[in-house]
């Protein structure tokens, strides 16, 4: 796990060399175990790099990487699970290797198989390789989008890096702002597709690959799609052999996420996902040092104690439990920093949980960290799943009762959650196919948020559509994939990537702490795909198969426990320790300033969430997110953005 950076220019009298620094210094905090430069001047190219130790601890896993003709120069962050299996492949082949990291196998892989080589690997990566015989940069991310990886081509310049900050200081300009981004960050609190805040900034989107000539984009490809796009192989039906075979893909994907020279510890939240990691882990590593939270003084809302449950399955494992204790008033201390950690104005503060897990698994000498991250994105979990399930019992209704219903839920009072609930149900309850399926990740309706926009920024946006993105998306998909299974391809393409892999890249790797996450294996999620989706949602059930798997490796009482997730009491947050910070932070000076959204709408808003009136606490969130992002990343100078 690492960080990297860099830049291809066709204009060689330019001199990057020290912006090249800057770029590296601001992702500083990715890999404090070294860091190294390439540049050739005379080709225009440069690359950054800053070391987090994992594999080959010693110089020789050093970068970038030179090949042993020097033709190719890699920088490369992330894993590769099956290298040693690679390593052997290439051995048969007559390669030479001078250490035993995955970095110098990619590299060799690369020499013999070119481009071809990313159908080879099993691991969580995106790299860079510079091809001196081709003058060619060649750049690609892993299948799920585990690791990060943003470009920008501007004029005679292509910069890429592993976070937006790092790009800052290669960039000129950073140009104009993307409002269809920031309208998406609105609609779901992060941004689907390959939108950044910044219209010259993209994302590599998941299980691409780029080639970069002359610093152009000559070829944009996807090496990988996910499974739902193929012709479906089902699994074998015979419950007990589906359900031994579940178990045999996780233990092996654990057990494969294990490799690595230094001490690997894991989140234990307590929850099905993360003690289904561990269970398997133990098998190898006994003592696996786990983490989990315990939030103190938290009679509030959205603070699930889990503690007890992280406990018992520690207990029943026999691993030790650190906890790291929080106190919600504290934590809310940190929400306005929360936005430089991130990179992107993604409005979720229980991103928070990762950076603080994260920073104990660290001062204990742990650098790699196991997650259950994923679970629910193969074999359900979420409430919108089994929202999906119940539409049955009422989707048949005329559209003059699915009216009523939706103007009924509309009108609910949402500072109750199950209310709550009712409303998000039956929000949207005439729209059909999926547009039904992409409004269960919107967070507010379309007009009550172009009411808080001003003329200027929705003109800006003109016929752009937040949901575009994901509509796209479902309507490559063969036309006989059942709704649960486009629902969970949303999952798996959208939601997994751009919201939650994102926030714990960006929190776990501030602390130097590498996140893997077994559910994600390639073998394991072509294997999910296969299983029936009655074995995965079972009425009001999320996760059938799963949950049967592990019964004979987990207290019943975890296995079937509610299902909860991180939690953070924003509600109490924006009315009591935040209320300044909000108010001050969308100030009518501000939102002037800004131009983006109407002052008298926006405090017509925080009236009506503080009274009680309306539950607006994540959209005034992202608002804010919004707000402070522009302040981090383009009132100041980016070098503050370095996090140490």
């Amino acid at each position: 796990m690492c960080g990297i950076a860099g830049y291809f220019t066709r204009n060689h009298k330019e001199n990057l060399n020290s912006s090249l620094e800057d770029a590296q210094n601001a992702i500083i905090h990715r890999g404090s175990d070294g860091s190294g430069l390439y540049i050739n001047n005379h080709a225009g190219i440069g690359l950054a790099h800053t070391r987090l130790a994992i594999q080959d601890l010693s110089p020789l896993g050093h970068q970038p990487m030179k090949s042993n003709n020097e033709n190719t120069v890699l920088v490369f962050n992330g894993e590769i699970y099956n290298f040693k299996e690679l390593h052997t492949e290439l051995l048969s082949m007559g390669v030479k290797f001078l250490g035993h990291s995955d970095t110098e196998v990619l590299l060799n892989l690369y020499s013999v198989f070119g481009e071809k080589m990313l159908h080879k690997l099993n691991g969580i990566f995106a790299f860079a390789i510079w091809d001196n015989n081709l003058r060619k940069l060649f750049l690609a991310r892993d299948a799920l989008g585990v690791k990060p990886l943003y470009y920008s081509k501007i004029g005679d310049r292509f910069v890429f890096a592993s976070e937006i900050k790092s790009m800052m200081h290669v960039l000129d300009d950073p140009g104009p702002l993307d409002y269809s981004a920031i309208d998406r960050y609105l609609s779901f609190l992060w941004c689907p597709g390959e939108g950044t805040p910044l219209n010259c900034v993209k994302k590599l989107l998941p299980g691409d690959a780029m080639w970069v000539s002359e610093a152009q984009i000559e070829r944009n490809w996807s090496w990988y799609q996910l499974p739902v796009f193929r012709k479906k192989v089902t699994a074998p039906r015979k419950k007990s052999s589906l359900i031994e075979t579940t178990c045999d893909y996780l233990r092996t994907a654990v057990h494969r996420q294990l490799v690595a020279d230094v001490p690997v510890g894991a989140f234990l939240s307590g929850g099905l996902d993360s003690s289904s990691v561990v269970a398997f882990a133990r098998e190898e590593n006994p003592d696996i040092r786990c983490f989990t939270i315990e939030f103190i003084n938290s009679d509030n809302e959205g603070m699930v104690d889990d503690l007890p449950y992280a406990k018992r399955v520690a207990k029943h494992l026999n691993v030790p439990l650190d906890i790291v204790r929080l106190d919600p008033v504290h934590m809310a201390e940190d929400l306005p920093d929360m936005v430089s950690y991130l990179d992107e104005p993604l409005a979720d503060p229980a991103s928070l949980n990762v950076l603080y897990i994260s920073r104990l698994a660290r001062q204990n000498g742990i650098k790699v960290l196991l997650s259950g991250a994923g679970g629910d994105d193969l074999f359900t979990g979420y409430r919108r799943h089994r929202a999906l399930s119940l539409e049955k019992y009422w989707k048949w209704l005329p559209n003059s009762i699915l009216s009523f219903l939706e103007s009924t839920a509309e009108n609910l009072n949402t500072t109750n959650p199950l209310l709550r609930r009712f409303r998000k149900l039956f929000n949207g309850a005439k729209l059909k196919g999926d547009n039904r399926l992409v409004n269960y990740f919107r967070w507010i309706n379309r007009s009550d948020l172009f009411a808080l926009y001003t003329t200027d920024f929705r003109l800006e946006l003109s016929s752009s559509v937040s949901e575009e993105p994901m509509i796209d998306f479902l309507s490559n998909l063969p036309s006989e994939t059942e709704d649960l299974e486009r629902l969970l391809a949303l999952e798996q393409r959208f939601f997994l990537t751009d919201h939650n892999l994102t926030y714990t890249d960006k929190m776990s790797m501030a602390e130097g702490v590498e996140v893997r996450v077994p559910f994600l294996d390639l073998d394991l999620v072509e294997f999910a795909s296969q299983i029936p989706s009655y074995y995965k949602q079972r009425g009001s059930e999320g996760k059938w198969i799963l949950k049967k798997a592990m019964e004979p490796y987990l207290p019943r009482d975890v296995i079937y426990r509610s299902k909860t997730g991180f939690g953070a009491p924003l509600r109490r947050w924006l009315k009591v320790e935040l209320k300044d910070w909000l108010a001050e932070t969308l100030s009518p000076q501000n939102l002037n300033n800004r131009g983006f959204f109407e002052p008298q709408a926006v405090q017509r808003l925080i009236n009506d969430n503080e009274s009680g009136r309306v539950d607006a606490s994540y959209t005034l969130f992202s608002l804010a997110c919004i707000e402070m992002w522009c302040k981090n990343f383009l009132d100041k100078p980016v070098a503050q953005n370095s996090i140490q």
